[in-house]
């Protein structure tokens, strides 16, 4: 059966058009049920038919927990088997994150547990990093805190911007997400507490995106 997966995103929607263009190809077993955004004018909404799109302006809501509740319902209306984080910038509260605890997944462009929240290649560049790149995690209550499951790393170049630097990253996120994708439709990737595991088995550092963009065991610690 194949696994359905909603979609939150707040911007272009680059990341949802990857894990999209896998489906299309058949290298991804999934289909997407929803796509969900703070922003209607979301360029993301447009990667998928108009039945599929669900959008409220976030800032017309008097308080968060409003805007979460109707998120929340939205989303478990299309019944997802598990909902994705690509490139939505608002943080989700507590009773959402509770409400699909263990099959809510981010993709964060930092190595984590560095620079969690907004400003991550500027804030690599500022400390003079020589590595960076981008992480997919469980989301939990904490910002960015969840357990990670696998990273992709880029070099920091002389003369790197922000700009540059965001763009080599990104071009590592596409697959890392739908490769990790891969694992979670399989039934192979579960949360465990504070931990991952893989095939029943607890994964003690994050799986790494290797030059084929095949998820592997990391040779970081």
């Amino acid at each position: 059966m194949r696994r359905r997966i909603a979609v939150l995103a707040s911007g272009r929607g680059s990341n949802l058009q990857a894990v999209l263009d896998a489906i299309a190809t058949g290298s991804l077993d999934a289909e997407i049920v929803g796509v969900f955004s703070d922003k209607p004018a979301a360029q993301a909404l447009q990667r998928v038919s108009e039945p599929l799109r669900w959008s409220r302006d976030a800032k017309s809501y008097a308080a968060r927990e409003d805007f979460d509740r109707e998120l929340g319902d939205a989303v478990a209306a299309c019944a997802p088997d598990w909902i994705v984080c690509a490139g939505y910038l608002r943080i989700l509260g507590d009773a959402f994150v509770e409400r699909f605890s263990g099959r809510l997944l981010n993709i964060h462009p930092s190595l984590l547990p560095k620079y969690r929240g907004l400003r991550t290649h500027a804030r690599a560049l500022e400390a003079g990093d020589e590595e960076h790149g981008v992480s997919v995690h469980f989301v939990i209550p904490a910002l960015d805190a969840g357990a990670v499951i696998a990273q992709a790393r880029v070099p920091v170049l002389p003369g790197d911007t922000t700009e540059t630097l965001s763009a080599r990253v990104l071009e590592r996120e596409h697959p890392l997400l739908v490769a990790v994708l891969r694992l979670v439709v399989a039934g192979r990737l579960n949360e465990r507490g504070t931990t991952v595991t893989l095939d029943g088995h607890t994964l003690f550092t994050p799986l790494h995106l290797d030059c084929a963009g095949r998820l592997a065991p990391s040779g970081h610690q």
